[in-house]
């Protein structure tokens, strides 16, 4: 409702600034810090006045004076040298507040203005945004650096969603890569065993785990002689890329068994994917020989017929186009290829000079995909062993099925959620694409980048983890998956789960098992979530257990339990109903003076979710969200230890305090929904 307000009077200073002054000027709204300053301010007549040559506040006054009705708004008044202070009208606030909360406005009311929201439908329904997470390599079980990536992208989905964009959720499967092929030299290489074996095993529990571990021994085997790693990395990539020999056949096996792995560690998380893009398909159906075709005819690459990098295809790149990327970071990042070739800086090789294609050279290939702009699609096929629940789908290089959503649709915007020491292979990327002519695809290729996940020491040691004396002394402890350290995703979740599930049972004695168990996994899954997604993604998280698993403070069972307690509340009024009806003039007798301002400010914050989602995808930062859950769970907190509201003798005053406590349940439930965090009946 908060959204839809500001949006109306931005349209309305705008046209009246437009007709007056003949002035086109984009409008600015803030909050101001006190509520009796109303609730929304403008600076515009600042920008007004350095156009006009005028006094700001004597053009604020005119404005004031001739800007005539807008809807829900009860006045605008001059602050200041200049300010314009919108105060809304409070009754007709609440009406619509409680009809958006109860989901009965109209399709495009408070998301865009007036003249638009006769075309909303349809123009919401014909865009189409890709968003590109997890991602995983599948050579080991996901850790919880990848927990970040998934959770990220998923919540940007859930937000994107909830502003009536049409959004399809692609999981990149790396399946011909350098990891998948360090797996393969471990297992046929080093364990000398046989396809038939890797086939058995697969079908035992903890696959995952398994190439973890050998995942991390094979890095130092091949880390003992440089020139014999080279040439067996070399061979078996391309024996991969080609798809002959054992090379390929337990490549495929292990890759195909590892994604099945990680579909099932996210399903914990309630994460799911509709399409899962492999890598092979853009070897197999030649997407790359049309996209290097494409590149070699443009002129974007070059052969490199000298040096170092003699034999290789490479996109030219001047120094600029890399300012502030640090390149370094992009090499060494754990679980990409890029490290192979990190002496040269090669990371704008696009083919290596014995035949095979990089990464970003794969990545090209597959954004021209997305955008629709290669000229060809994949084939699909339903995805085998899916959780439970969920339809998933893959591309194959066999029979397409027919049934298959139409996936080459091209997309309007692609967000590409992967880590941060990646941001240089993105720019190559996206350099790639304007090379070819695509500066509208290339300005609209999103880089939704995070930092990494670290550990604090005290939960490194709970995990079991040995640190020296040093380690143990700093802010956080890092993970490698090469050297095997790190959190794996599900025992996380596991160790979340139990500990979660002892202080339910502790609790509540009398529930069932089953309850207790959902319950348990509820919390869980809200406290990870919610200390993943409160911190900006350009922080360091060092996960800690008890921080995230506390009721207090800014924490996801702390939201979690404003819900429950709502709910109690609830419970308790119901039994003793009196069906008294909330008048729009009791509402504004109730929202008048001190107290009154008191219950506005909580009935302001309930009303802004919208406000919080803007801001989320402006910044392409899902912490708004998280933190608005916070703030409307803190502010509810704060309402509930002033107001007793079943004791409350006055019936009008009564109804108008449990139908504002039903306001800011229904918001806490839809907002806590967009962070994949569900509410439990009881904590």
């Amino acid at each position: 409702m908060y959204q839809t307000l500001t949006n109306r009077l931005r349209e309305a200073l705008a046209g009246h600034i437009r007709e007056k002054y003949g002035v086109e000027l984009a409008i600015v709204l803030e909050r101001p810090p006190r509520i009796e300053m109303g609730e929304a301010a403008s600076p515009v007549c600042f920008e007004l006045a350095k156009r006009l040559k005028r006094a700001p506040r004597q053009i604020a006054q005119e404005i004031a004076n001739g800007l005539g009705r807008v809807d829900g708004i009860a006045k605008v008044e001059v602050a200041g040298g200049g300010y314009l202070n919108a105060y809304f009208d409070r009754a007709e606030f609440w009406s619509g507040a409680q009809a958006e909360a109860s989901g009965t406005e109209k399709l495009g009311a408070g998301r865009r203005g007036a003249a638009d929201q006769k075309t909303d439908s349809q123009e919401w329904l014909s865009r189409k945004i890709i968003v590109e997470h997890t991602s995983i390599n599948p050579n080991k079980a996901a850790h919880i650096g990848h927990v970040r990536n998934a959770v990220l992208g998923d919540t940007m989905v859930r937000i994107l969603r909830h502003t009536r964009n049409r959004v399809q959720i692609q999981n990149y499967i790396d399946n011909t890569g350098v990891q998948v092929a360090d797996v393969v030299i471990g297992l046929l290489q080093m364990e000398r065993v046989t396809p038939l074996w890797v086939k058995n095993r697969t079908a035992e529990p903890q696959f995952d785990y398994y190439c973890w571990d050998l995942y991390a021994k094979t890095t130092n085997f091949l880390a003992e002689d440089k020139a014999r790693a080279a040439k067996l990395r070399g061979e078996t990539l391309k024996s991969i890329e080609e798809g002959r020999g054992e090379d390929a056949e337990v490549a495929q096996v292990v890759a195909d068994a590892i994604v099945g792995c990680h579909l099932r560690t996210m399903a914990r998380l309630d994460i799911g994917y509709e399409l899962l893009a492999r890598e092979s398909e853009i070897l197999h159906l030649k997407f790359w020989d049309a996209a290097f075709e494409m590149l070699k005819k443009s002129g974007a690459i070059q052969l490199a017929t000298s040096g170092k990098m003699a034999g290789c295809w490479i996109l030219p790149w001047k120094e600029e186009e890399n300012s502030g990327i640090n390149t370094k970071g992009a090499e060494n990042a754990e679980d990409t290829e890029k490290t192979e070739e990190e002496e040269n800086s090669q990371d704008k090789i696009i083919v290596r000079s014995n035949g095979t294609v990089t990464y970003v050279g794969k990545d090209i290939a597959y954004q021209l995909w997305k955008f629709g702009l290669l000229g060809k699609d994949f084939h699909y096929r339903k995805w085998p062993n899916a959780p439970q629940g969920q339809t998933v789908w893959a591309t194959t290089s066999g029979r397409n099925d027919p049934e298959a959503p139409h996936f080459g649709e091209p997309a309007s915007s692609v967000y590409n959620v992967i880590d941060a020491r990646q941001a240089y292979l993105q720019k190559v990327v996206a350099a790639g694409l304007r090379a070819l002519g695509h500066e509208k695809e290339a300005e609209r290729s999103i880089h939704l980048s995070y930092e990494i996940v670290a550990l604090t020491p005290r939960c490194a040691a709970e995990m079991g983890y040995e640190l020296t004396a040093e380690e143990a002394k700093k802010p956080y402890v890092e993970v490698s998956g090469r050297r095997g350290f790190g959190v794996k995703a599900d025992d996380l979740l596991d160790k979340l789960e139990a500990a979660t599930l002892a202080e339910v049972q502790q609790r509540h004695a009398e529930m069932e098992a089953e309850e207790q168990k959902f319950t348990a996994h509820a919390i869980a899954v809200g406290a990870l979530r919610f200390f993943l997604l409160k911190f900006t993604r350009n922080a360091i998280i060092a996960f800690d257990f008890k921080d995230a698993l506390s009721f207090e403070g800014e924490t996801g069972p702390y939201c979690q339990y404003a819900v429950v307690r709502i709910r109690g509340i609830r419970r308790k009024a119901e039994a003793g109903a009196t069906n008294v009806e909330v008048t729009k003039e009791s509402a504004s007798r109730l929202l008048e003076g001190a107290e009154g301002n008191s219950l506005w400010e909580l009935l302001v914050a309930a009303s802004s979710l919208d406000y919080a989602v803007d801001a989320a995808i402006a910044t392409q930062e899902p912490a708004f969200v998280a933190k608005y859950a916070f703030q409307l769970a803190q502010a509810f907190n704060n309402f509930y230890h002033k107001y007793h509201i079943l004791s409350e003798a006055d019936e009008q005053k009564r109804a108008f305090l449990l139908r504002l406590t039903e306001l800011v349940e229904a918001q806490l439930v839809r907002v806590l929904g967009l962070l994949g965090i569900e509410a439990p009946e009881k904590m």
